[in-house]
């Protein structure tokens, strides 16, 4: 008698794309992290930088930031390893929406904003 093993249905497409939050549990410190981004923190000082309407848009500052709170949270510091997480993790993935930024960008991102990365603000209502 042969062994039966699950199916592997590696190239089975999906009728309706996974919502990303379904990719981490709840709890999970991803979640807080994009919670806290959504919510409480003010980044007027790193949204009002961007002016120009020229080029590509950039990614959404919120995102950004909590990436990088997520990424040091989780004992990643380097860009490089930030973006590698971005495709192979879950909990990164959820934060980058699979739009996962290349190396470059969250390092660009990290030195213009490194001023105003010291002191956002919680709001409060």
């Amino acid at each position: 008698m042969s062994k039966y093993f699950r199916p592997w249905n590696i190239d089975q497409t999906l009728l309706l794309p996974p919502n990303v939050q379904d990719f981490v549990p709840k709890g999970h410190v991803s979640r807080f992290i994009v919670e806290l981004m959504r919510e409480s923190l003010d980044l007027k000082e790193i949204t009002g930088r961007y002016v120009s309407g020229l080029g590509q848009p950039p990614f959404d500052p919120r995102m950004m930031v909590a990436l990088l709170l997520h990424g040091y949270a989780s004992g990643l510091y380097s860009s490089r390893r930030i973006a590698k997480a971005c495709r192979e993790r879950n909990d990164f993935v959820m934060i980058v929406a699979l739009d996962p930024p290349d190396f470059r960008t969250i390092s660009d991102f990290r030195k213009r904003h490194l001023k105003a990365s010291y002191g956002p603000k919680l709001v409060t209502a």
